[in-house]
């Protein structure tokens, strides 16, 4: 009888071995790799993003561009902060077009649980700078687009594990790539302020990056799908070159476009503030002081 039970329980595990399910890391420990290696690629960051939005439909069984997309050109600053490193701060302007040039946006966003990310928009034709109510806050907020994407706050934020269950659903194979399935839903008191029920992610397991992503709203239905395009090592990290996420209500797509990454930068903390979003001058100075480190 013994010995029955030891083949038995040989014959399971050669069976998961060669089926190639792993049963290492809980879902809770695969998004802590995910959120260490975000952490990572926001840690003394300038960036310059180029971010696409139009109407799409559906040619060839692919997701197409019905109309001439609004482009634009922007460069984003990032640290981590805190004690432990993980709250991070980051500040963004347009560059191009040239009508919205100046036009900035300046997040900190805080591993506490409880306590809220806090998000500024400077419009400069109006020259105010607008406090955005984080979409965890107020049940009755509407997520904020970035820059008039279809990318907003919601989407961007990043941390608060604690905030979330998660349950491991499969592994699978996905684009040539090992993924672990992941069901991930708002607790309670995130819940009645999250326009989403529950989120689907795909993530890599070798690169621990999230490389696909189904938004579903309060009635059960999928209103939102992130895609993650070309996928690179750079400085040891693994990052997305290109981001999309489809808004399927609205038939509207955005595309994220990393053009370039530098790490390790040299950032004065002081450019992470809403001075930097309406005084020009000062502005300039530190991000000239940035891009110089670039040449």
């Amino acid at each position: 009888m013994i010995k029955k039970l030891r083949n038995f329980i040989l014959l399971n595990l050669v069976f998961c071995v060669f089926s190639g399910t792993s049963f290492a890391k809980t879902a809770r420990e695969i998004m802590e790799m995910v959120d260490a290696n975000s952490r990572e690629r926001n840690e003394s960051v300038f960036s310059l993003l180029k971010i696409s939005t139009c109407k799409y439909g559906i040619k060839d069984q692919k997701v197409k561009c019905s109309q001439a997309p609004t482009i634009k050109t922007i460069e984003s600053v990032a640290i981590n902060t805190g004690p432990s490193g993980k709250d991070n701060q980051s500040i963004a302007f347009i560059l191009e077009p040239p009508a919205e040039r100046g036009v900035g946006m300046l997040v900190y966003t805080y591993d506490e649980i409880g306590k809220d990310n806090e998000t500024w928009l400077y419009l400069s034709a109006l020259g105010k700078v607008k406090r955005i109510v984080s979409s965890n806050s107020d049940a009755d907020a509407e997520p904020v687009a970035i820059f008039g994407s279809e990318f907003t706050n919601e989407d961007q934020e990043t941390g608060k594990l604690n905030d979330y269950d998660f349950k491991l659903l499969k592994e699978a194979n996905y684009k040539s790539s090992r993924v672990a399935i992941i069901e991930q839903t708002p607790k309670p008191n995130i819940a009645i302020k999250s326009r989403y029920s529950k989120s689907l992610l795909w993530v890599d397991l070798d690169k621990e990056i999230v490389v696909k992503a189904k938004m579903y709203d309060k009635r059960g239905a999928e209103i939102r799908r992130l895609l993650v395009g070309k996928i690179e090592k750079l400085n040891d990290i693994w990052l997305a070159r290109s981001t999309t996420i489809l808004n399927l209500n609205a038939k509207r797509l955005s595309n994220m476009m990393l053009v370039s990454i530098n790490f390790g930068m040299e950032i004065n903390s002081d450019l992470l503030s809403k001075r930097s979003l309406t005084d020009k001058a000062f502005r300039k100075k530190h991000l000239d002081d940035i891009r110089a480190q670039t040449e």
